[in-house]
């Protein structure tokens, strides 16, 4: 059977057309989570997530893409909602090194904190379109490459938002620098 088929039969409630959609695509889907979290047990737990998310939403998928494109895409945006929601929940290594390297002087200490308040302040103002891959290439160290697989968009539009991001960054320090 096709996938379009299978996701007929799943829609019909057909339960294992689904088993088979799970078969066919646990290999992608575990590799692309694995590959983002460097992490085999976050991985399998996020994978059940995204097959969930997956049968929720089957109705919604449109038969004018690739089935694996449409699951590519929403195991790596689950991806990255999980990091978004994680991040929150934890203090940034910078701020976590300013605050105790006992050689620093407190003064010096405060001052490298703000500086990195500051940063981390201009960036949350950047347009999505460029926060993300900026975020995803400085902070979580990923390639070009990791970028576009996981917003869907070509290597040569990540290098230039980068790029324009990183402008407007410079153009932002510079402005607030001269306040």
């Amino acid at each position: 059977m096709t996938d379009l088929q299978l996701i007929e039969a799943c829609l019909a409630g057909d339960q294992q057309a689904f088993a088979e959609l799970i078969a066919r695509y646990k290999n992608l889907v575990y590799s692309i989570i694995l590959r983002m979290t460097k992490d085999s047990e976050e991985a399998n737990d996020l994978a059940q997530d995204v097959f969930l998310k997956m049968y929720k939403n089957l109705a919604s998928y449109s038969a004018e893409f690739k089935f694996s494109t449409w699951t590519m895409r929403i195991t790596t945006n689950h991806v990255i909602d999980h990091h978004r929601k994680r991040k929150q929940e934890t203090v940034s290594l910078e701020n976590a090194v300013a605050v105790a390297d006992p050689g620093d002087a407190p003064e010096a200490a405060l001052l490298r904190q703000e500086e990195s308040e500051r940063i981390q302040k201009i960036i949350d103002e950047l347009p999505p379109m460029y926060k993300a891959p900026i975020v995803m290439y400085h902070q979580e160290g990923l390639s070009y490459q990791e970028i576009a697989d996981k917003i869907g968009e070509p290597i040569s539009k990540v290098k230039n938002r980068i790029f324009r991001g990183r402008k407007i960054l410079k153009s932002s320090y510079l402005y607030e620098e001269g306040r």
